[in-house]
């Protein structure tokens, strides 16, 4: 037994905070007793013969925060202490999102080129229950959800062509995603602006999402467009719900791109109509005004085709890369606004944490000179950091609006989704240059939804309950009797980010401890290696 002793118990349900212990059995939670009750009876720990005292004088008790859109699925295996996570409090990760996951994986399919590159031999699996064996092996120590990625899946069965699935490879796809769920998969996810899925007609979602609706599985979407054609993307969301009866998630809630920042109200407008007719049932946002994606996107279409291999063998071609570097130099893109990310190749490593327009402005005469004898732009950088990097270099883009952050995060509706894979300062995982999202998302959506009005509770239960019951997680998200011993324990005050895009590698402060399934694997800033976490399933 653990009794954790006089903590702000703030439970998770919305209602008001108390002071009082928490009594854990096991992998549960057995015991929930308000200070008031605990004299009554004129019991102590001793008394109840209780293993393990922590004393949360001073701390909040809180449920283990869910993050609700995650990346972390190869990860767990490379890490599983999931330092990046554990610290700042999360104790279940919702992974496979925007369309890419670790399964299913045939054909031509790749897994995202940092993945891949970092598994080496340990990239084994195919099916989701062989990747399931291989994540008890590795013993992560948080909680998984693990999605069914559409890219992943057409990726298997398509390729990366550019062309609409056949009726034979539609149901191949089909095929794939219910064994997925068989096995344990929790729906589907899209990231219609991504190669391959991009490519995929409307009706082509639509049948993939009615065999998840089918398993009761669920669907997140990258939408097609998350700025210029918003408003008509969140309408193909709605129409795939009336056609196949899923509940549905609008991922990462945002307006890209200054021209559309005006949009957002009637975004969340639109938003607010189907939630209220039940035909959406919300969406997350990570607390930046940057995006965190690979540098590649800026390519034209036409050019990522058939993803980084291609991609690279059109840069090896001179005739094809001056034309790729023209189309990229004719974007309208303030590149002060777009920051070179995680890069692979040791001359790039110097560009990471910086943008484009402060690398061409700090460089000499001499490196500011292309082969040609002309001053460098922006897509003779590009493609020259992508070139060395085999077309695998990361970036953020700062195209989103502090107002309109603050717009969306003061719907109850929005939840934390870090947008991110787990991450280390040390070891495979620590030479990439993350987003500080990975590290700091549960400390700054709490600051900046606490700053808008919200009181802990409130802001507590967006971040654990509201999430566990959205996406129908049972006995998570609350403290109470029977439910999964998932908690944290955290000093309100000491709850900061400390990771920055300069310096992202920085663990939050404040988590005093965490604990999973009755384990221990964060406690006074040590990763024990008490690992307990899961790959949760749905009861079909």
């Amino acid at each position: 037994m653990t009794r954790i002793a006089n903590g702000l118990i703030i439970d998770g349900s919305g209602r008001p905070g108390f002071i009082g212990d928490i009594l854990v059995d096991g992998d549960r939670i057995v015991a929930v007793e308000p200070r008031e009750a605990k004299h009554q009876n004129a019991r102590t720990p001793e008394q109840t013969g209780s293993d393990v005292l922590i004393d949360a004088t001073g701390c909040l008790v809180t449920p283990g925060f869910i993050d609700a859109h995650t990346h972390s699925d190869a990860y767990l295996v490379i890490e599983p202490d999931a330092p990046s996570k554990i610290s700042q409090g999360i104790t279940t990760e919702i992974n496979g999102q925007c369309g890419g996951s670790v399964v299913p994986r045939y054909g031509e399919a790749r897994l995202s080129s940092d993945w891949a590159a970092i598994l080496g031999e340990r990239l084994t699996w195919h099916s989701l229950g062989e990747y399931r064996a291989v994540l008890e092996a590795a013993r992560p120590a948080v909680n998984t959800v693990q999605f069914v990625g559409h890219n992943t899946l057409r990726s298997s069965v398509v390729g990366y062509c550019g062309r609409p699935a056949t009726d034979d490879e539609q149901r191949k796809m089909e095929y794939l995603l219910e064994q997925a769920l068989e096995e344990g998969g929790w729906g589907l996810t899209t990231g219609l602006i991504y190669q391959p899925g991009k490519y995929a007609t409307p009706d082509e979602v639509v049948a993939l999402a009615k065999v998840a609706a089918k398993k009761s599985g669920f669907y997140a979407t990258h939408m097609r467009s998350e700025g210029d054609a918003i408003l008509e993307s969140i309408d193909e969301v709605i129409d795939l719900v009336k056609a196949t009866g899923i509940r549905a998630e609008i991922s990462h809630l945002k307006t890209s791109g200054r021209k559309n920042w005006h949009k957002i109200d009637a975004v969340l407008d639109k938003m607010e109509d189907a939630i209220g007719k039940g035909l959406l049932l919300g969406s997350d946002r990570y607390p930046y005004c940057a995006a965190g994606t690979d540098l590649d996107v800026v390519f034209p279409d036409w050019a990522g085709e058939g993803a980084a291999p291609a991609e690279c063998r059109r840069l090896a071609d001179p005739a094809t890369r001056r034309r790729i570097v023209d189309e990229i130099d004719a974007q309208d893109r303030d590149w002060s606004t777009v920051m070179i990310g995680g890069t692979w190749h040791p001359d790039n490593k110097r560009y990471s944490g910086k943008t484009v327009a402060e690398i061409l402005g700090f460089r000499t005469a001499r490196a500011l000179t292309s082969s040609i004898g002309a001053p460098l732009t922006p897509g003779e950088l590009i493609c020259d950091i992508l070139a060395k990097d085999g077309c695998k270099t990361g970036a953020f883009f700062f195209t989103m609006s502090e107002e309109n952050l603050a717009k969306i995060y003061a719907r109850p509706w929005i939840v934390p989704g870090s947008d991110a894979s787990l991450r280390a300062p040390w070891g495979p995982l620590g030479a990439d240059h993350p987003h500080p999202r990975a590290y700091a998302t549960m400390p700054e959506f709490y600051r900046r939804v606490r700053a808008l009005g919200f009181s802990r509770e409130e802001t507590v239960a967006r971040m654990t309950s509201v999430i566990a019951r959205r996406f129908d997680i049972p006995n998570r998200g609350t403290l109470e009797r029977g439910a999964f011993a998932d908690l944290v324990v955290w000093k309100e005050e000491d709850f900061k980010a400390q990771s920055t895009f300069d310096d992202p590698h920085r663990f939050s402060t404040g988590v005093k401890l965490t604990m999973v399934n009755g384990t221990v694997p964060y406690r006074d800033g040590t990763f024990t290696g008490d690992r307990g976490g899961r790959l949760l399933t749905q009861k079909k």
